[in-house]
């Protein structure tokens, strides 16, 4: 695929996958041995296990929203530079749903064949995400 074929992959990701909650979409992009770690930490393997992993980040923010800011592609990569948002509905981290409204950054690269998603690596300021969630005292 080309460079511009590839950031609209990641486009595609984002916009009709993440921020619809389209997890049929993720059938198309997602290979199946995806390996993937996700803003907040977590690392799945396989489409199942990144479903999954949606399905986490949709019941803690059933809202929430990816945006993109910035997008550089190399070969078969792809980095992405984001602000994630959403009201916290559900469970996370053990942080019972406060229905604050949240929003943190984040960088992801994505790795891709042919044309689909192969890995992920997602580094989300869960610090920050935290301590909008009360779960930690802000820093001076």
């Amino acid at each position: 695929m080309s460079l511009a074929a590839n950031k609209q992959l990641i486009q595609q990701y984002y916009g009709d996958m993440w921020n619809t909650w389209d997890f049929a979409v993720a059938d198309e992009i997602i290979h199946e041995t995806i390996d993937f770690r996700g803003s907040i930490g977590l690392t799945v393997k396989g489409r199942d296990g990144f479903k999954g992993y949606m399905r986490t980040i949709q019941t803690a923010f059933p809202d929430f929203h990816n945006t993109i800011e910035e997008m550089i592609a190399e070969e078969k990569k792809v980095v992405a530079v984001l602000t994630y948002s959403g009201t916290h509905h559900g469970t996370l981290f053990g942080v019972p749903p406060t229905g604050k409204r949240i929003q943190y950054a984040g960088t992801a690269v994505f790795q891709i064949e042919g044309d689909q998603v192969t890995r992920g690596w997602v580094l989300g300021d869960t610090l920050g995400l935290l301590q909008q969630l009360g779960a930690i005292a802000p820093l001076p």
